[in-house]
């Protein structure tokens, strides 16, 4: 059933959702996302205790590979080897979701292109300056984008 505003009865109230608590992400080749998110890009791959107890058994047998930014959010890849292969032309990639955004000190923004150009990761767009800041969109081994951005003025938002 779609929701209109005359049939929805209940909401929640802004500002309890808190943040994003993770995001899952499937994958076709586990090992070049786990470098891609690990190495690359510089997360921390949860290990150990720190994996949820929930998803431990899949840890260990290779199906999902957890990592952990600084604010908390966690990405969660989920191995799919029979996941059809990215359009070698992104822009015709079909997902339901559009982004996932990482904030970055904007002192470091210009180390993220070098970044991504050195590890020749594909570019969408960017990189761009807008009022709120500059970003750059680039792409997973899977074919999701990936956007890096940064404050106009160096906080948080």
């Amino acid at each position: 059933m779609q929701t209109t505003e005359s049939t929805v009865k209940i909401v929640l109230a802004p500002g309890n959702l808190r943040r994003v608590h993770h995001i899952a992400l499937n994958v076709r080749d586990m090992e070049a996302s786990r470098h891609f998110y690990g190495t690359i890009l510089g997360l921390h791959e949860l290990t150990g205790a720190e994996i949820p107890a929930s998803l431990t058994e899949m840890v260990a047998d290779g199906k999902v590979a957890n990592f952990i930014t600084p604010d908390g959010t966690v990405i969660d890849l989920f191995w799919q080897p029979d996941l059809e292969p990215p359009n070698p032309d992104p822009e015709k990639a079909f997902t339901r979701a559009n982004h996932l955004a990482f904030d970055i000190d904007r002192d470091l923004f210009d180390r993220a292109l070098e970044v991504l150009k050195s590890n020749e990761i594909a570019i969408d767009s960017g990189p761009v300056t807008r009022a709120t800041g500059r970003g750059i969109y680039f792409y997973d081994p899977d074919g999701f984008i990936i956007e890096i951005r940064c404050d106009a003025d160096n906080t948080a938002v």
